[in-house]
């Protein structure tokens, strides 16, 4: 069995990233024997999209379950449509993650818990240099 959680580290003491499609790592792990992989994202640096290309991403890798801090509704839409559980943990590293999973702490998110573009740079909303304003 694969598990994946997010991560800002590469290893099983990296501390677990708040999102989800822009997150840097996400680590690929047998919960039993607690051997993993560390994945650079490949969706981080996507325009647009990033959810839905990440979500596909660990499901073509074998991924039977998802540990994140938050989920948007895109890619949860992936995760659903795929039979893909995602859990939700706010805080903590992997290693806490993956002990909560094992010891049945975690329950599954039953839809997306932000926003979507919540995992971008400032937030999506259009606020960039101008602020819409001319000079």
């Amino acid at each position: 069995m694969k598990i994946v959680v997010t991560a800002n580290g590469v290893d099983l003491d990296a501390p677990i990233s708040p999102v989800f499609g822009r997150c840097s790592t996400y680590l690929f792990v047998d919960p039993d024997t607690m051997d993993f992989e560390a994945v650079q994202n490949p969706a981080v640096s996507a325009p647009g999209g990033a959810g839905i290309q990440a979500a596909q991403f660990i499901i073509e890798r074998g991924a039977q379950a998802v540990v994140t801090g938050n989920v948007g509704p895109n890619a949860f839409g992936v995760f659903r449509s795929a039979n893909l559980p995602v859990f939700l943990l706010g805080s903590g590293t992997v290693r806490d993650a993956l002990e909560a999973y094992k010891k049945g702490l975690l329950q599954s998110t039953g839809g997306a818990n932000v926003a979507t573009h919540s995992g971008m740079r400032g937030g999506g909303m259009g606020r960039g240099r101008g602020m819409g304003r001319r000079s």
